[in-house]
């Protein structure tokens, strides 16, 4: 008997773990693979092929048919087509697989207050350089505190009615330089950290909450509205822009590495082509962030001097 190309590939479509179960193995998970009781040296890969580390052998479905239900090739290629219930002559259509259903989401909490900020004014004054005014700012707006568990700052984003959508978290005790980061469970990743200022028709983009913060040490006089995009994506911008249709200028604070700059370029092109006025208002070169710049390089802000276009 001769089967075709199409047989062929209808017969390794079989789920072997199903098939090696009829013939009365009994298949186990390990990790992402499986393997049989009888023969565990056996693993079972996508639970379409096989391989035998004890003997250095392997396969498909035919393969293991073959080998281990004493068939010949035509034997198992037609016992494979009889069990995914293939008829020659008829439309043959794959079952697929029962897709697992998608876990709800969590719904979006902010973490519980610590009831004081004492280690978030202490890191972000002392360690990072950001002024007394503008901590106090963002506390008494509701859009930064200190959560009761290890002490984590909170970074709030709202949206236009003031509701919050998004909050970030960010640790106090940094290790090595480096600190803990990560965005609390169910948030709308649309919205980022912001300042609306409505008297403002511009908009000044960061990558970081902190690099925000920082900008306005530097530049207390200079009253635009800000959004920490949180990374480089820009769906917080957009929400913004949405929320706030009289923004027409926006200006890119990104970081001075190799991803900060691409992203500056893409986004101003982007944003220009969609009628904005785009400048890039990076720090200097010498300087990753905004935040290094205020920390290794300034210290004592100059309120006069807005470093960006016509300030």
């Amino acid at each position: 008997m001769r089967f075709t190309q199409e047989e062929i590939g209808i017969a390794k479509q079989a789920d072997l773990c199903a098939v090696a179960s009829s013939m009365g193995y009994t298949v186990k998970r390990v990790g992402k693979c499986h393997t049989l009781k009888e023969m565990d040296s056996i693993r079972i890969y996508d639970r379409t092929h096989w391989y035998r580390w004890s003997e250095g052998k392997g396969g498909s479905q035919i393969d293991f048919l073959k080998e281990f239900g004493d068939m010949d090739f035509v034997e198992a290629v037609q016992w494979l087509l009889d069990f995914v219930g293939y008829r020659k002559g008829q439309e043959f259509v794959k079952i697929k697989k029962a897709e697992k259903p998608e876990k709800p989401k969590k719904a979006f909490v902010l973490p519980e207050y610590a009831g004081s900020n004492a280690y978030l004014y202490h890191y972000l004054e002392q360690e990072r350089g950001i002024s007394k005014e503008v901590i106090d700012f963002f506390v008494e707006a509701g859009l930064l505190y200190e959560a009761k568990q290890y002490h984590n700052m909170i970074f709030v984003g709202t949206d236009v009615t003031g509701t919050p959508r998004f909050a970030s978290m960010r640790g106090v005790f940094d290790k090595n330089g480096k600190g803990f980061k990560c965005d609390v469970a169910g948030n709308d990743k649309r919205y980022g950290f912001n300042v609306v200022r409505e008297e403002s028709s511009r908009v000044v983009v960061f990558e970081a909450a902190i690099d925000l913060m920082s900008h306005m040490t530097i530049y207390p006089l200079q009253k635009d509205n800000m959004v920490a995009l949180g990374g480089l994506a820009d769906a917080p911008l957009q929400t913004f822009l949405k929320e706030h249709q009289d923004i027409k200028e926006i200006s890119f604070g990104l970081d001075n590495d190799r991803h900060g700059r691409k992203a500056t370029a893409e986004l101003m092109e982007k944003y220009k082509a969609e009628g904005y006025l785009v400048e890039d208002v990076a720090p200097p070169q010498e300087y990753k962030d905004y935040n290094k710049w205020l920390v290794d390089g300034i210290r004592i802000p100059e309120p006069e001097i807005w470093y960006g276009r016509n300030r």
